[in-house]
Protein backbone atom coordinates (compact mmCIF):
# COMPACT_ATOMS: atom_id res chain seq x y z
CA UNK A 1 0.00 0.00 0.00
CA UNK A 2 2.81 2.63 0.96
CA UNK A 3 4.65 1.77 -2.41
CA UNK A 4 1.63 2.53 -4.33
CA UNK A 5 0.86 5.58 -2.44
CA UNK A 6 4.77 6.17 -3.08
CA UNK A 7 4.43 5.73 -7.04
CA UNK A 8 1.27 7.61 -7.01
CA UNK A 9 2.90 11.21 -5.32
CA UNK A 10 6.11 10.30 -7.49
CA UNK A 11 3.79 10.27 -10.61
CA UNK A 12 1.91 12.68 -9.46
CA UNK A 13 4.92 15.34 -9.19
CA UNK A 14 6.59 14.34 -12.64
CA UNK A 15 3.56 14.77 -14.13
CA UNK A 16 3.31 18.42 -12.51
CA UNK A 17 6.70 19.21 -13.17
CA UNK A 18 6.09 18.26 -17.06
CA UNK A 19 3.40 20.54 -16.95
CA UNK A 20 5.32 23.38 -15.04
CA UNK A 21 8.17 22.92 -18.30
CA UNK A 22 5.44 23.16 -20.92
CA UNK A 23 3.81 26.22 -19.47
CA UNK A 24 6.95 27.76 -19.18
CA UNK A 25 8.52 26.38 -23.00
CA UNK A 26 5.21 27.62 -24.21
CA UNK A 27 5.52 31.29 -22.76
CA UNK A 28 9.01 32.18 -23.39
CA UNK A 29 10.32 31.25 -19.99
CA UNK A 30 14.48 30.58 -20.10
CA UNK A 31 15.59 27.54 -18.54
CA UNK A 32 17.28 30.04 -15.90
CA UNK A 33 13.97 30.74 -14.89
CA UNK A 34 12.74 27.37 -14.76
CA UNK A 35 15.08 26.02 -12.58
CA UNK A 36 15.09 29.41 -10.08
CA UNK A 37 18.65 30.43 -11.50
CA UNK A 38 17.91 33.72 -12.47
CA UNK A 39 18.48 35.81 -9.69
CA UNK A 40 19.86 39.10 -9.61
CA UNK A 41 23.16 37.49 -8.68
CA UNK A 42 22.85 35.04 -11.21
CA UNK A 43 26.30 33.72 -12.44
CA UNK A 44 24.24 31.85 -15.54
CA UNK A 45 22.67 35.62 -16.79
CA UNK A 46 25.84 37.05 -18.17
CA UNK A 47 25.73 40.47 -19.27
CA UNK A 48 29.59 41.14 -20.05
CA UNK A 49 32.62 39.62 -21.90
CA UNK A 50 34.51 38.20 -18.74
CA UNK A 51 31.30 36.98 -17.08
CA UNK A 52 30.68 35.14 -20.52
CA UNK A 53 33.77 33.83 -21.28
CA UNK A 54 33.86 32.32 -17.68
CA UNK A 55 30.10 30.64 -17.94
CA UNK A 56 31.29 29.45 -21.10
CA UNK A 57 34.06 27.19 -19.42
CA UNK A 58 31.59 26.46 -16.94
CA UNK A 59 29.78 25.09 -19.38
CA UNK A 60 32.97 23.10 -21.14
CA UNK A 61 33.93 21.40 -17.92
CA UNK A 62 30.50 20.24 -17.11
CA UNK A 63 30.29 19.04 -20.47
CA UNK A 64 33.35 16.90 -20.00
CA UNK A 65 32.99 15.42 -16.75
CA UNK A 66 28.85 14.64 -17.62
CA UNK A 67 30.19 12.55 -20.71
CA UNK A 68 32.82 10.52 -18.47
CA UNK A 69 29.79 10.07 -16.11
CA UNK A 70 27.75 8.71 -18.58
CA UNK A 71 30.54 6.44 -19.99
CA UNK A 72 31.57 4.86 -16.32
CA UNK A 73 27.90 4.95 -15.07
CA UNK A 74 27.16 2.92 -18.33
CA UNK A 75 30.01 -0.10 -18.10
CA UNK A 76 29.44 0.13 -14.52
CA UNK A 77 25.59 -0.34 -15.40
CA UNK A 78 25.95 -3.04 -17.98
CA UNK A 79 29.12 -4.95 -15.84
CA UNK A 80 26.93 -4.97 -13.18
CA UNK A 81 23.48 -6.92 -15.30
CA UNK A 82 26.12 -9.32 -17.64
CA UNK A 83 28.51 -10.39 -14.49
CA UNK A 84 25.39 -10.68 -11.65
CA UNK A 85 25.11 -14.25 -9.77
CA UNK A 86 21.63 -15.50 -10.76
CA UNK A 87 21.67 -18.72 -8.89
CA UNK A 88 22.74 -20.10 -5.90
CA UNK A 89 25.23 -22.14 -7.89
CA UNK A 90 26.88 -19.01 -9.32
CA UNK A 91 26.73 -16.95 -5.74
CA UNK A 92 28.94 -19.93 -4.49
CA UNK A 93 31.29 -19.95 -7.44
CA UNK A 94 34.88 -19.73 -6.48
CA UNK A 95 35.81 -16.33 -8.23
CA UNK A 96 37.99 -16.10 -11.51
CA UNK A 97 41.98 -16.01 -11.10
CA UNK A 98 43.17 -12.21 -10.69
CA UNK A 99 44.47 -10.64 -14.31
CA UNK A 100 46.72 -8.10 -14.20
CA UNK A 101 44.09 -5.90 -16.57
CA UNK A 102 44.05 -5.47 -20.20
CA UNK A 103 47.40 -3.22 -21.34
CA UNK A 104 45.17 -1.70 -24.38
CA UNK A 105 42.40 -0.69 -22.36
CA UNK A 106 44.78 0.60 -19.50
CA UNK A 107 46.63 2.45 -22.11
CA UNK A 108 43.33 3.57 -23.84
CA UNK A 109 42.09 5.31 -20.30
CA UNK A 110 45.28 7.29 -19.48
CA UNK A 111 44.95 8.39 -23.30
CA UNK A 112 41.03 9.04 -23.02
CA UNK A 113 41.52 11.14 -19.38
CA UNK A 114 44.34 13.28 -20.95
CA UNK A 115 42.45 14.00 -23.99
CA UNK A 116 39.37 15.09 -21.50
CA UNK A 117 42.12 16.90 -19.63
CA UNK A 118 42.94 18.89 -22.75
CA UNK A 119 39.39 19.66 -23.44
CA UNK A 120 39.10 21.33 -20.47
CA UNK A 121 42.92 23.07 -20.30
CA UNK A 122 42.48 24.63 -23.42
CA UNK A 123 39.60 27.31 -22.56
CA UNK A 124 40.43 26.96 -19.38
CA UNK A 125 43.87 28.60 -20.31
CA UNK A 126 42.67 30.79 -22.90
CA UNK A 127 40.02 32.31 -20.29
CA UNK A 128 42.87 33.26 -17.73
CA UNK A 129 44.71 35.10 -20.24
CA UNK A 130 41.47 37.27 -20.92
CA UNK A 131 39.99 37.79 -18.02
CA UNK A 132 42.94 38.35 -16.55
CA UNK A 133 43.57 41.86 -17.57
CA UNK A 134 41.60 44.61 -20.56
CA UNK A 135 42.65 42.98 -24.31
CA UNK A 136 45.72 44.76 -25.42
CA UNK A 137 43.43 46.11 -28.46
CA UNK A 138 41.07 47.65 -25.80
CA UNK A 139 43.54 48.46 -23.02
CA UNK A 140 43.80 52.39 -24.63
CA UNK A 141 40.04 52.66 -24.38
CA UNK A 142 39.43 51.42 -20.64
CA UNK A 143 38.69 53.46 -17.95
CA UNK A 144 40.38 53.28 -14.46
CA UNK A 145 38.75 53.03 -11.32
CA UNK A 146 39.86 52.43 -7.73
CA UNK A 147 37.94 50.12 -5.91
CA UNK A 148 38.70 50.09 -1.84
CA UNK A 149 36.81 47.37 0.62
CA UNK A 150 36.22 48.02 4.06
CA UNK A 151 34.71 46.50 6.95
CA UNK A 152 31.81 46.84 5.51
CA UNK A 153 31.50 48.58 2.05
CA UNK A 154 33.19 49.76 -0.58
CA UNK A 155 34.71 53.11 -1.74
CA UNK A 156 35.02 53.48 -5.40
CA UNK A 157 37.85 56.41 -6.96
CA UNK A 158 37.87 57.94 -10.40
CA UNK A 159 38.92 60.69 -12.72
CA UNK A 160 36.57 62.98 -14.17
CA UNK A 161 38.12 62.93 -17.79
CA UNK A 162 35.88 65.68 -19.14
CA UNK A 163 36.98 68.10 -16.27
CA UNK A 164 40.66 68.20 -16.58
CA UNK A 165 42.10 69.41 -12.96
CA UNK A 166 38.92 68.60 -11.53
CA UNK A 167 40.69 65.72 -9.38
CA UNK A 168 39.57 62.35 -8.05
CA UNK A 169 35.59 61.77 -7.73
CA UNK A 170 34.80 59.15 -4.72
CA UNK A 171 31.10 57.42 -3.96
CA UNK A 172 30.39 54.63 -1.52
CA UNK A 173 28.65 51.16 -2.82
CA UNK A 174 27.52 52.60 -6.35
CA UNK A 175 29.71 52.55 -9.33
CA UNK A 176 28.49 54.08 -12.21
CA UNK A 177 30.51 52.87 -15.53
CA UNK A 178 30.02 53.83 -19.30
CA UNK A 179 28.25 50.89 -20.74
CA UNK A 180 30.12 49.33 -23.86
CA UNK A 181 33.65 50.39 -22.39
CA UNK A 182 36.47 48.39 -20.36
CA UNK A 183 36.41 49.12 -17.08
CA UNK A 184 40.31 48.53 -15.05
CA UNK A 185 39.32 48.11 -11.88
CA UNK A 186 42.46 48.30 -9.13
CA UNK A 187 41.45 46.36 -5.73
CA UNK A 188 42.66 47.80 -2.27
CA UNK A 189 41.92 46.76 1.29
CA UNK A 190 41.86 49.58 4.14
CA UNK A 191 41.87 46.08 6.84
CA UNK A 192 41.01 42.70 6.31
CA UNK A 193 40.92 40.48 2.84
CA UNK A 194 37.67 41.37 0.76
CA UNK A 195 36.53 39.82 -2.30
CA UNK A 196 35.47 41.93 -5.31
CA UNK A 197 32.31 40.20 -7.22
CA UNK A 198 29.65 41.37 -10.09
CA UNK A 199 28.35 37.93 -10.76
CA UNK A 200 26.69 39.00 -14.08
CA UNK A 201 29.70 41.06 -15.40
CA UNK A 202 33.06 39.56 -14.10
CA UNK A 203 34.19 36.65 -11.27
CA UNK A 204 35.24 37.09 -7.86
CA UNK A 205 38.78 38.52 -7.08
CA UNK A 206 40.43 39.09 -3.97
CA UNK A 207 41.13 42.67 -2.19
CA UNK A 208 44.31 41.64 -0.07
CA UNK A 209 45.64 43.80 2.30
CA UNK A 210 49.01 45.52 1.74
CA UNK A 211 48.93 44.45 -2.06
CA UNK A 212 47.41 45.49 -5.38
CA UNK A 213 45.24 43.14 -7.25
CA UNK A 214 42.90 44.02 -10.12
CA UNK A 215 40.52 42.88 -12.34
CA UNK A 216 38.52 44.48 -15.06
CA UNK A 217 34.42 43.77 -16.94
CA UNK A 218 32.51 45.21 -19.33
CA UNK A 219 28.67 45.67 -19.39
CA UNK A 220 27.05 44.94 -22.49
CA UNK A 221 24.39 48.11 -22.62
CA UNK A 222 23.15 49.84 -19.59
CA UNK A 223 22.01 48.03 -16.60
CA UNK A 224 21.97 47.79 -12.78
CA UNK A 225 23.53 45.01 -11.91
CA UNK A 226 24.22 43.37 -7.76
CA UNK A 227 27.57 42.97 -6.53
CA UNK A 228 28.98 41.50 -3.14
CA UNK A 229 31.98 40.32 -1.40
CA UNK A 230 32.95 36.83 -1.46
CA UNK A 231 35.03 36.54 1.16
CA UNK A 232 34.41 36.43 4.58
CA UNK A 233 35.57 39.26 6.49
CA UNK A 234 33.89 39.49 9.88
CA UNK A 235 30.52 39.92 11.50
CA UNK A 236 28.57 41.80 9.03
CA UNK A 237 30.09 40.21 5.70
CA UNK A 238 26.77 38.94 4.41
CA UNK A 239 26.19 42.69 4.50
CA UNK A 240 28.31 44.33 2.23
CA UNK A 241 27.03 44.68 -1.02
CA UNK A 242 27.07 47.06 -3.49
CA UNK A 243 25.81 47.68 -7.08
CA UNK A 244 27.24 48.77 -10.42
CA UNK A 245 25.30 51.52 -12.83
CA UNK A 246 25.56 50.93 -16.19
CA UNK A 247 25.06 54.07 -18.52
CA UNK A 248 25.07 55.14 -22.28
CA UNK A 249 28.17 57.41 -22.47
CA UNK A 250 26.36 60.59 -22.60
CA UNK A 251 24.37 60.00 -19.33
CA UNK A 252 27.74 58.81 -18.22
CA UNK A 253 29.71 61.87 -19.03
CA UNK A 254 26.63 63.68 -17.26
CA UNK A 255 26.64 61.88 -14.39
CA UNK A 256 30.66 62.98 -14.12
CA UNK A 257 29.89 66.42 -14.00
CA UNK A 258 26.74 66.07 -11.75
CA UNK A 259 29.49 64.25 -9.24
CA UNK A 260 32.33 67.34 -9.97
CA UNK A 261 30.36 69.34 -8.08
CA UNK A 262 30.37 70.55 -4.18
CA UNK A 263 27.57 69.77 -2.32
CA UNK A 264 24.04 71.09 -3.32
CA UNK A 265 22.89 74.19 -1.04
CA UNK A 266 18.99 74.18 -0.10
CA UNK A 267 18.63 78.03 0.60
CA UNK A 268 16.51 78.65 3.81
CA UNK A 269 13.47 81.16 3.28
CA UNK A 270 13.95 82.06 6.88
CA UNK A 271 10.48 80.76 7.70
CA UNK A 272 11.31 78.77 11.02
CA UNK A 273 13.15 75.27 11.42
CA UNK A 274 10.12 73.34 9.68
CA UNK A 275 8.31 70.76 11.64
CA UNK A 276 9.23 66.92 11.11
CA UNK A 277 6.67 64.76 9.22
CA UNK A 278 7.39 61.52 9.97
CA UNK A 279 8.98 61.73 13.99
CA UNK A 280 8.31 58.45 14.86
CA UNK A 281 10.30 54.81 13.61
CA UNK A 282 7.82 52.41 12.64
CA UNK A 283 9.41 48.98 14.76
CA UNK A 284 11.25 46.95 12.21
CA UNK A 285 11.63 42.82 12.10
CA UNK A 286 14.88 41.95 13.11
CA UNK A 287 16.45 40.48 9.21
CA UNK A 288 13.65 42.97 7.84
CA UNK A 289 14.47 43.28 4.02
CA UNK A 290 15.39 46.95 3.44
CA UNK A 291 14.91 46.47 -0.58
CA UNK A 292 11.86 46.44 -2.12
CA UNK A 293 10.21 44.59 -4.61
CA UNK A 294 8.86 47.28 -6.20
CA UNK A 295 12.62 48.88 -6.84
CA UNK A 296 13.85 45.67 -8.19
CA UNK A 297 10.99 45.34 -11.47
CA UNK A 298 12.79 48.77 -12.98
CA UNK A 299 15.82 49.30 -10.58
CA UNK A 300 17.72 51.78 -13.64
CA UNK A 301 14.64 53.64 -14.17
CA UNK A 302 14.46 53.72 -9.94
CA UNK A 303 18.35 55.26 -10.04
CA UNK A 304 17.85 57.58 -12.83
CA UNK A 305 14.83 59.25 -11.13
CA UNK A 306 16.82 59.27 -8.15
CA UNK A 307 19.28 61.95 -9.16
CA UNK A 308 17.03 64.92 -9.33
CA UNK A 309 15.36 66.29 -6.03
CA UNK A 310 13.10 65.16 -3.95
CA UNK A 311 9.47 66.38 -4.10
CA UNK A 312 8.10 68.52 -1.01
CA UNK A 313 11.25 69.66 0.11
CA UNK A 314 11.46 71.58 3.41
CA UNK A 315 14.55 73.81 3.34
CA UNK A 316 14.05 74.66 6.89
CA UNK A 317 14.19 71.25 7.92
CA UNK A 318 17.09 70.78 5.65
CA UNK A 319 19.22 73.71 7.06
CA UNK A 320 18.66 71.89 10.38
CA UNK A 321 19.53 69.14 9.21
CA UNK A 322 23.01 70.57 7.72
CA UNK A 323 23.95 71.94 11.52
CA UNK A 324 23.28 68.79 12.97
CA UNK A 325 25.59 67.03 10.92
CA UNK A 326 27.95 68.69 12.74
CA UNK A 327 26.69 68.92 15.85
CA UNK A 328 26.44 64.96 15.94
CA UNK A 329 29.87 65.23 14.23
CA UNK A 330 29.11 62.96 11.85
CA UNK A 331 31.69 65.24 9.60
CA UNK A 332 34.42 63.89 11.16
CA UNK A 333 33.97 60.46 9.20
CA UNK A 334 31.82 61.61 6.60
CA UNK A 335 33.55 64.47 3.93
CA UNK A 336 30.77 66.76 2.03
CA UNK A 337 32.82 68.33 -0.58
CA UNK A 338 32.23 71.88 -0.38
CA UNK A 339 30.53 71.80 3.55
CA UNK A 340 33.43 72.96 5.72
CA UNK A 341 34.86 70.88 8.46
CA UNK A 342 33.29 67.54 6.69
CA UNK A 343 36.28 66.27 5.54
CA UNK A 344 36.35 62.62 7.38
CA UNK A 345 37.56 59.51 5.55
CA UNK A 346 36.22 56.58 7.63
CA UNK A 347 32.82 56.53 6.10
CA UNK A 348 30.91 56.83 2.70
CA UNK A 349 31.49 60.06 1.21
CA UNK A 350 27.92 62.02 0.98
CA UNK A 351 28.63 64.65 -0.96
CA UNK A 352 25.87 63.79 -3.59
CA UNK A 353 24.38 60.99 -1.47
CA UNK A 354 21.19 61.86 -1.65
CA UNK A 355 21.08 60.70 -5.80
CA UNK A 356 21.96 57.13 -4.82
CA UNK A 357 19.34 54.08 -4.53
CA UNK A 358 20.80 52.69 -1.85
CA UNK A 359 22.72 52.90 1.39
CA UNK A 360 24.10 50.86 4.67
CA UNK A 361 26.53 49.18 2.30
CA UNK A 362 23.82 48.71 -0.64
CA UNK A 363 21.26 47.16 1.88
CA UNK A 364 18.96 49.34 2.44
CA UNK A 365 16.60 51.74 -0.09
CA UNK A 366 17.70 54.94 -0.20
CA UNK A 367 14.12 56.66 0.72
CA UNK A 368 13.49 58.54 4.06
CA UNK A 369 12.31 55.29 6.13
CA UNK A 370 15.19 53.48 5.59
CA UNK A 371 17.26 56.42 6.12
CA UNK A 372 16.00 57.28 9.22
CA UNK A 373 16.16 53.34 10.31
CA UNK A 374 20.01 53.72 9.75
CA UNK A 375 20.69 56.84 11.48
CA UNK A 376 18.47 55.97 14.52
CA UNK A 377 20.17 52.66 15.16
CA UNK A 378 23.32 51.42 12.52
CA UNK A 379 23.76 48.69 15.35
CA UNK A 380 20.89 46.62 14.40
CA UNK A 381 21.03 47.04 10.59
CA UNK A 382 24.54 45.79 10.45
CA UNK A 383 26.18 44.50 13.64
CA UNK A 384 29.49 45.46 14.63
CA UNK A 385 29.66 48.25 11.90
CA UNK A 386 32.24 51.18 12.57
CA UNK A 387 29.56 53.88 12.63
CA UNK A 388 27.84 52.40 15.51
CA UNK A 389 30.69 51.28 17.21
CA UNK A 390 33.43 53.75 17.34
CA UNK A 391 30.69 56.58 16.24
CA UNK A 392 27.37 56.46 18.13
CA UNK A 393 28.93 54.25 21.30
CA UNK A 394 32.23 55.84 21.39
CA UNK A 395 30.71 59.53 21.39
CA UNK A 396 27.30 58.66 23.21
CA UNK A 397 25.57 60.21 20.09
CA UNK A 398 22.37 60.94 21.17
CA UNK A 399 19.50 61.65 18.84
CA UNK A 400 15.79 62.68 19.34
CA UNK A 401 13.04 61.39 16.08
CA UNK A 402 13.39 65.11 14.97
CA UNK A 403 17.20 65.09 14.71
CA UNK A 404 16.70 61.93 12.44
CA UNK A 405 14.06 63.61 10.92
CA UNK A 406 16.04 66.60 9.57
CA UNK A 407 19.26 64.96 9.47
CA UNK A 408 17.51 62.43 6.76
CA UNK A 409 16.24 65.80 4.69
CA UNK A 410 19.61 67.39 4.46
CA UNK A 411 21.24 63.86 3.51
CA UNK A 412 18.20 63.47 0.76
CA UNK A 413 19.28 66.70 -0.13
CA UNK A 414 22.04 66.02 -1.43
CA UNK A 415 22.08 65.49 -5.25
Amino acid sequence: MRLHKFLHNSFTNIRSLGAVASLALLSGCSWQSLLGLDGKQSTFITEGPVARTQLDLFYVTCYVTFAIFVIVASILAYATIKFKARTPAEESAIPPEEGHGNPLIEVGLIAASVFALVIIAVPTLKGIWYTYDVPVEEKANAYEITATGYQWWFKFEYLNEQVPGAGVLTTGNELVVPAGRPIHVNLRSMDVMHSFWIPKLAGKVDMIPNRGNLLWFKADKPGYFWGQCAEFCGDSHALMRFRVIALSPRDFNDWLDQQSKSYRVVASTGSGLGKAQFASLRSFKENEPGVSGDFEVSPLDAWKAKQFPEKNENPELITRGMHLFSEKTCNTCHMIRGYAGAVGVAGPELTHVGSRTTIAGGNLDNNAEQLQRWIHNPGAVKPGNKMWVNGYLLNNIKLTSEDEVALVAFLQSLK
